[in-house]
């Protein structure tokens, strides 16, 4: 038998609906059909499910999914009750909880929200329950951007330390070019490093149902994989998608994981709002990056904005132009800015234990969150 994993599954709104645009139960049957073997093997799964627009507009009269933002806020009020109406029945005769959670941009940013949240998913996943986890899109009017379930597949895998990200969608993987548009196009069978090439070679919108293309899917995989989470991205289409996505691997793209971050690590780079910013010198820049030392005031060349000691700072480099790192301050902008100004600066600025280094390429596909 194959070793028990944490799997997180994004389903996409094309892998969920019909031909006109509202939910297929046929499609989302089959879909939990394919998680109940996988939960009865003793995996424990996650599943980031799109589908509440697609689900509701209908039931408002829509003849198609709608554009305006209020109009989508209105049909994800309806159709996330409804979609989860359809996960409930198909799950329970398999012996099996569905537990719905809507999350926010700020369910990541609040530190305590963050720590909530991830003992109510250890609880669920301890009892064998299935969370269906959207984006609370009602109320929330940036998480209904491009992309947003994407991203928020990515932050819930490395929130949760999974062994795999799968982004199920219409296509069977990462394209050198748009396969329906170019016949030379070729599937690429595995991603070591990404990189802001990658980008290029990503399309638009997947299908006129959802709001996610392949780009949002590879800085969903830069951010997974940078937590040390491998992500998957495969077609929805075949039968048995979800466990060969799961095992076998061979027909999508794999992109590997680049690191493990710990948790306090994670809420640093990915979710913290951050209060300030930093200018560094040359020499607080190496000392950062290759000598596993702390940021000391001596290094600072420009404090902006007001800050107590505790909060998150951006860093800098000594032109602005790039950024660094993020890390807690020791003390409060007012000080800091004393301190930095003097003839002879001492003390710590931002300690090791609290930064985390940010490379350029991380930076590119953060810029989203």
């Amino acid at each position: 038998m194959a070793s028990k994993k944490r799997i997180v599954f994004k389903v996409g709104t094309s892998s969920l609906t019909g031909a006109g645009g509202g939910l297929s139960s046929g499609k989302l049957r089959g879909i939990v059909r394919q998680l109940a073997v996988l939960h009865a093997a003793g995996h424990e799964l996650v599943l980031v499910s799109s589908g509440a627009v697609a689900a509701g507009f209908a039931a408002l009269g829509f003849e198609r999914r709608p554009k305006r933002i209020a109009d989508k806020q209105a049909a994800a009020a309806v159709g996330q009750s409804l979609l989860m109406e359809e996960y409930t029945a198909a799950f329970l005769p398999e012996g099996i909880a569905a537990a719905q959670i809507l999350l926010t941009r700020g369910d990541f940013a609040d530190p305590r929200r963050y720590r909530n949240a991830l003992q109510a998913f250890d609880v669920l996943l301890a009892r064998r329950a299935v969370p269906v986890i959207n984006e609370n899109d009602a109320v929330t009017v940036d998480e209904l951007k491009v992309g947003d379930n994407d991203t928020l597949s990515a932050q819930v895998a490395a929130m949760l330390r999974a062994d795999l990200l799968v982004l199920l969608t219409d296509v069977d993987g990462l394209y050198t070019a748009n396969p329906r548009t170019d016949p030379q196009a070729r599937r690429i069978a595995r991603v070591g490093q990404i990189g802001a090439d990658l980008l290029a070679a990503a399309d638009g919108a997947g299908s006129a149902n959802g709001t996610g293309g392949m780009r949002t899917k590879i800085k969903a995989a830069a951010i997974a994989t940078h937590a040390g989470v491998p992500v998957y991205i495969c077609s929805s289409q075949k039968p048995d998608a979800l466990w060969q996505a799961a095992f076998a691997q061979d027909d999508g793209t794999l992109f590997a994981a680049q690191q493990t971050m710990k948790t306090q690590k994670q809420w640093l780079a990915f979710y913290a709002p951050s209060r300030g910013r930093l200018r560094i010198d040359a020499g607080a820049e190496h000392a950062l990056a290759h000598e596993g030392g702390s940021l000391l005031a001596s290094g600072i060349l420009a404090v902006d904005g007001q800050f107590a000691a505790g909060d998150v700072l951006t860093v800098y480099n000594a032109e602005g132009t790039r950024i660094l790192g993020k890390g807690r301050a020791k003390t409060g902008s007012g000080r800091l800015k004393t301190l930095a100004a003097s003839p002879k600066p001492r003390g710590v600025a931002v300690h090791r234990d609290d930064w985390i280094g940010i490379t350029p390429e991380l930076e590119l596909f953060l810029q989203d969150i």
